[in-house]
């Protein structure tokens, strides 16, 4: 009889702490996943916006490296028609292996790097690049919160109530991206 008694309270309890706040954590946490994937976005346009300066500066001095420009310009192009955010990731990478070449080929042409103008735009570039790093590494960290909120209790049950997706992506490098860039001068 005495343990009837503390049923109701312990229901209250029960539902206090899995109540509206949870919810609410769960449409924030989505919210900053969001912010943080704009973000990411916003520096791929910047450093896609940069790339073409860069490009054309550095055409005049390795003109026999066109495949380098080539591939960069593709690679810019796809960024840019990527739809969805796993096909934005993929070609990010993509892009990002193109400018490795091209960073690669500075190393071999002392003239290229002595020209003020490629000098800015590469500082330009080195600066965008870590933009993008810490942004890639904010939306991770809201993507771990978020999958981690909505993967345990009480938060999967309020993201199945809500309607929330169980997981988002992470922003992950290619395989190949911990590779050399093979740069060819024949």
């Amino acid at each position: 009889m005495r343990t009837r008694k503390y049923v109701p309270i312990l229901l209250v309890m029960m539902a206090a702490g899995c109540g509206p706040c949870g919810y609410n954590r769960i449409v924030n946490e989505e919210q900053g996943v969001e912010a943080a994937w704009s973000q990411v976005e916003n520096q791929l346009q910047r450093r896609a916006d940069l790339i073409p300066n860069l490009v054309e500066v550095a055409k005049g001095y390795a003109k026999h490296e066109k495949g380098v420009f080539d591939d960069i310009a593709n690679a810019r192009a796809a960024m840019l028609g990527a739809s969805s955010r796993a096909d934005k990731i993929q070609t990010a990478n993509q892009f990002e292996g193109a400018i490795s070449k091209l960073m690669s080929i500075t190393e071999n042409y002392p003239n290229l790097k002595a020209d003020a103008n490629f000098s800015k735009l590469m500082d330009e570039l080195a600066g965008s690049e870590n933009r993008l790093a810490v942004e890639r590494k904010r939306y991770n960290e809201a993507v771990q919160q978020y999958n981690g909120d909505v993967r345990g209790i009480p938060g999967a049950w309020w993201a199945k109530i809500g309607g929330f997706p169980q997981q988002k992506d992470y922003f992950k490098a290619e395989a190949g991206a911990k590779a050399v860039p093979k740069v060819s001068f024949q």
